[in-house]
């Protein structure tokens, strides 16, 4: 087993109806990573500045996430602010600060070359094509994007989905890069651009996966207290591919049980602020949330 990711780790302050954090610590990689280590072995990629408190690299460490590609960069760390009102979908974005991670040119390790599977956070998809150029012939690659590189970078960004496997991103993402508002026809197109399987997030209304077995749909789990959704697609993401990683297996069984394994973590992601939520879960607990999952989900045939 070999999970690489790359993206970015943040200091985030977040604001939702439930309360603040502030300078809490994020990223897509961070979130990721935290997800991802319940499942397999994590190689982390990622920039931070010189006042990146050392609290958080051991708390990654503690997760055994190997961070010797972490780069430390003279600056300060990526920074983000955003806000939720009650529509919990949504972030409103107040400051973004790039800093160190502006400049960030992932430079892969030799000892993580060799990771079989791979995940791509949201960076430039110029970027991410340069790593993929650094890996030996991984088994799965998979990637997000967002609508900044949609809109900005698309003729590059299609390069890149061209050598992806999966393609991991929301709903509205999903029409924009395909110029389809229709889901089903947008899913089609985006994966005649290259990846085999694209998995829609829907926030609070679950996921769509697409890819050659048809379509499968999973809600997400029905929570009775969410205080702050930042990181819920990154957490996703790292338990869908922590588990492909951990079961060497990527047919249509096992992407399917991956993506309630993704909805189990992204779930208990939005019940705290910042990795609080996933911090010290017990295997028994996702273990658990995935049987309830199965109950919630399930109904006969027609007799």
């Amino acid at each position: 087993m070999s999970l690489l990711v790359v993206g970015s780790i943040a200091l985030d302050s977040v604001k939702t109806p439930f309360g603040t954090a502030d300078d809490v610590l994020g990223g897509s990689a961070t979130y990721f990573s935290t997800a991802a280590s319940y499942f397999t072995d994590v190689k982390l990629v990622a920039v931070v500045g010189d006042d990146f408190p050392d609290k958080h690299v051991q708390f990654l460490k503690s997760r055994r996430i190997d961070v010797s590609g972490l780069q430390k960069s003279s600056g300060r760390t990526f920074r983000w602010k955003g806000e939720y009102g009650y529509d919990l979908n949504e972030a409103k974005t107040l400051d973004t600060q790039l800093n160190v991670f502006e400049s960030f040119r992932p430079n892969i390790p030799d000892a993580y070359r060799t990771s079989d599977v791979v995940f791509l956070a949201n960076i430039d998809p110029v970027l991410q094509r340069e790593v993929l150029h650094q890996i030996d012939r991984p088994k799965l690659v998979a990637c997000d994007t967002m609508n900044f590189w949609i809109g900005g970078k698309k003729d590059e960004l299609v390069k890149t989905l061209a050598e992806v496997d999966i393609l991991l991103i929301n709903e509205a993402e999903a029409r924009e890069l395909a110029g389809e508002p229709n889901l089903v026809k947008a899913a089609r197109a985006v994966q005649a651009m290259g990846p085999a399987t694209l998995i829609v997030k829907r926030g609070e209304y679950g996921s769509v996966m697409f890819n050659s077995g048809g379509i499968f749909s999973a809600p997400a789990y029905p929570l009775e207290a969410v205080f702050d959704p930042t990181g819920a697609g990154d957490s996703f993401a790292g338990g869908f591919m922590g588990y492909l990683d951990n079961v060497q297996n990527f047919d249509e069984a096992s992407l399917r049980q991956a993506i309630i394994f993704g909805s189990v973590m992204a779930s208990f992601n939005v019940e705290d602020f910042s990795l609080n939520g996933m911090k010290s879960l017990d295997y028994k607990e996702i273990e658990g949330r995935y049987r309830e999952f199965r109950k919630i989900t399930f109904f006969e045939d027609i007799a």
